[in-house]
């Protein structure tokens, strides 16, 4: 049986999803479980991605042969900037079929693959396909990473929303409590969330950052990937 794959976006630019997907394959790792974590393509950057290594920092583990290979990602472009925008300037087209052929191997190694995408959910790949497309066609299950920034709960509810009108499964919203910058918002937001998804989206996992940090031991992560 092939591994399962999650896919975890944010709803913006950093948010915290390369540090939560590393954070959430730390315990994967560290309960036994064969993970492995993907980057769609990277921008701003050479060689091997570089949240890939921010990854692998966090899980405490050395980089793969996955990796280096460019297996975990696929797509390298150096200028930062949206991909259909960053593939344009390098001349290198995006390929999905690359992309989904990268996961499919992936897939047949290792039994939990978390897929960390670019930016948000409406960041275009190509000029003609966005990120949602992308997940909502693979029917992947969404791991959706919100902050305590101002301005965060109104992009949350626009990406919960975007969820529905594309039939995306919400498997779980992660909360990152940084940056943190005040403390009654930061609660709040929290607060908020949890009752909205409550209402709209109640069989979603709500999850917040402390509950991740590597000193909790966290066992209960292994429940949200059975």
């Amino acid at each position: 049986m092939p591994g399962k794959e999650y896919f975890i976006s944010g709803i913006d630019t950093d948010c915290g999803k390369t540090y939560i997907t590393g954070l959430l394959a730390y315990h994967l790792k560290k309960n036994g479980n064969n993970i492995i974590t993907s980057k769609l393509l990277q921008t701003g950057c050479q060689s091997i991605s570089e949240d890939i290594l921010e990854h692998r920092r966090i899980m405490e583990s050395e980089i793969l042969l996955e990796d280096k290979s460019g297996l975990t990602c696929p797509f390298v472009f150096t200028y930062p900037a949206s991909p259909h925008l960053a593939a344009e300037i390098d001349g290198l087209p995006i390929n999905i079929e690359k992309i989904r052929s990268s996961i499919n191997e992936l897939q047949s190694k290792y039994d939990i693959i978390l897929s960390e995408g670019a930016g948000g959910l409406m960041v275009p790949i190509t000029e003609e396909y966005l990120t949602i497309n992308y997940i909502s066609e693979n029917n992947l299950p969404l791991i959706l990473v919100s902050s305590s920034k101002l301005g965060s709960i109104n992009h949350t509810l626009m990406s919960l929303e975007l969820c529905k009108l594309y039939n995306i499964e919400l498997h779980t919203l992660i909360y990152n409590k940084l940056p943190d910058d005040d403390i009654r918002i930061a609660e709040n937001s929290f607060e908020f969330f949890r009752a909205y998804l409550e209402k709209n989206f109640p069989n979603t996992n709500l999850i917040h950052s402390e509950s991740l940090a590597k000193s909790s031991g966290n066992n209960a992560i292994d429940r949200l990937f059975c």
